[in-house]
């Protein structure tokens, strides 16, 4: 799996967002050379997709929405991506999911938008995002035993908090939350390039408090797992991005 130093245009590229997921992503690929952009480091390989090869471009966004907007505008504007894929973890809702669930973003929203001197929901859902996976048709990869759930994923500047969890359900349906989907999605939909968000759970959060708060060693020891699927995974949700122009 040669690494490259630069992506050809409307390459397929993937975005990786927190410190943790991205050094799972390095010793991923120990041979290849990164590079630094304003907002981390990225890297090209040559990924086997299918009968062939296809160059594949790795590039680390950086955690929390404000560098997840900057990051994806400027893969965007450096690359023009055919389709951009971002890999990552997120939490899930106690009895709503289950850990190691990979949650194909359908939707995304984000929560914490606090509005007091207009119309709360009209803020909220300038934000959110319909994906358009059509081009996926029934949205999973061919191997056996993945637990994929196409649904709506919120994000916030921060953790899943206990407190908020029955306000999440009950408004918007919520089963997990990231801190960078929205983000990405939405500055993604502004420049109408196809987008696809895929986060596996690493760890619940329920009204106890969550089970990785405090205790870092299990979200890194999942987020490795997680990281290592999503990877091994990738070359079958990238051969069905091979039809789009």
């Amino acid at each position: 799996m040669p690494d490259i130093t630069d992506c050809p245009h409307r390459a397929v590229v993937v975005l990786i967002s927190a410190n943790t997921e991205w050094q799972v992503i390095r010793r991923l690929f120990p041979a290849a050379r990164p590079m630094t952009s304003p907002y981390g480091e990225w890297f090209g390989v040559d990924l086997e997709v299918g009968a062939g090869s296809e160059p594949i471009l790795f590039f680390h966004g950086g955690w929390g929405k404000i560098a997840a907007a900057a990051s994806t505008q400027y893969v965007i504007g450096r690359w023009s991506p055919r389709l951009l894929i971002n890999l990552g973890t997120c939490g899930g809702i106690e009895g709503k999911v289950e850990r190691g669930t990979i949650i194909l973003a359908e939707r995304t929203v984000v929560y914490d938008i606090i509005e007091q001197m207009g119309d709360p929901n009209e803020h909220l859902s300038h934000y959110a995002v319909d994906l358009d996976l059509s081009w996926l048709d029934d949205g999973c990869p061919p191997d056996e035993g993945i637990r994929v759930m196409r649904t709506l994923l919120v994000s916030a500047d921060r953790d899943l908090l206990a407190e908020e969890i029955p306000h999440l359900k009950e408004q918007f349906g919520a089963v997990a939350g990231d801190w960078e989907s929205g983000a990405i999605a939405w500055v993604a939909d502004r420049n109408g390039t196809r987008c696809l968000i895929l986060r596996g759970v690493t760890d619940l959060v329920g009204s106890h408090g969550g089970e990785a708060y405090g205790d870092m060693g299990l979200y890194v020891e999942n987020t490795t797992q997680v990281m290592g699927s999503l990877v091994g995974w990738l070359p079958s949700w990238i051969a069905r991005a091979r039809s789009i122009p």
